[in-house]
């Protein structure tokens, strides 16, 4: 199929994107690298009559390093990160380890960060691994208002959002990790570049005094958890099937081999 007619606007700024956003209410919609949204388009599950382009914005495309947290533009793509164009976290380049299998090649050149927190798929990766990261959001509108969302409060659930209308999340703020912290993550697909059936994703930070344990691809919000019981105790509680339930165990196993913890 093809996408019915649609306007496409030219937003010279991150305001005026805002602005179109908000005027023209839920006849449009954002669009940065196209990858989630132009097959929703093409099934017609997605009609908006205006679509606001976000990649050519300048304000959007950055990256930024502090001692203390990685700032990474919402339309820095998966590739960019993956071939570690942009500033990474200790250990060892964890989001490069995490952009690299991201679906294919084709789909990571194209593919944003701040795209996929925003279409908050539950079997992506970015909102399972930047979750248990720490990760906020970072959102503005077209007032310049701008506000900064821990992740767990960004995410509500399968493809929903705390985004208000008009408000276009600009980037995301990673903090670093401590000194001796360790990171796993691990996710099953049935075949290469598919969207996982299971994933979770594992931070212990003892310098901080911080663990956290998410777990994706649930079919609803991400299962947020500080020890491994707490996990394992909302798995059986959150409506998976017991195959399901299983797949999720196993992969939470692997997450804390893969950060040392078991």
């Amino acid at each position: 199929m093809k996408p019915a007619a649609f306007d496409l606007a030219r937003p010279a700024s991150l305001a005026e994107a805002c602005a179109l956003l908000a005027t023209s209410g839920d006849n449009a919609r954002a669009i940065a690298g196209g990858q989630s949204l132009g097959p929703m388009l093409n099934l017609r599950l997605a009609t908006p009559a205006l679509l606001v382009p976000l990649a050519p914005l300048a304000e959007l495309a950055g990256a930024q390093e502090t001692a203390t947290a990685i700032t990474l533009g919402a339309s820095v793509t998966h590739a960019a990160i993956a071939d570690g164009l942009v500033p990474d976290l200790p250990p060892g380049g964890i989001l490069a380890g995490i952009a690299a299998h991201i679906a294919y090649r084709a789909v990571r050149n194209r593919g944003t960060i701040g795209g996929s927190l925003c279409h908050a798929d539950p079997a992506a990766d970015w909102p399972c691994t930047l979750s248990a990261l720490g990760a906020v959001a970072l959102t503005s509108d077209a007032t310049g208002k701008q506000r900064d969302i821990p992740l767990d409060d960004f995410l509500l659930g399968a493809y929903r959002t705390a985004l208000r209308p008009g408000e276009i999340l600009y980037a995301v703020r990673i903090p670093k990790p401590g000194a001796g912290a360790r990171f796993g993550y691990h996710k099953s697909c049935r075949k290469p570049g598919e969207f996982a059936h299971a994933m979770a994703a594992v931070l212990d930070d003892p310098g901080r005094g911080i663990r956290r344990i998410a777990i994706g691809a649930t079919g609803g919000r991400l299962l947020r958890a500080a020890t491994a019981d707490a996990a394992l105790a909302a798995l059986a509680s959150c409506g998976l099937d017991l195959v399901a339930q299983q797949m999720q165990r196993a992969a939470l196993r692997q997450a804390l081999q893969r950060a040392g913890l078991a």
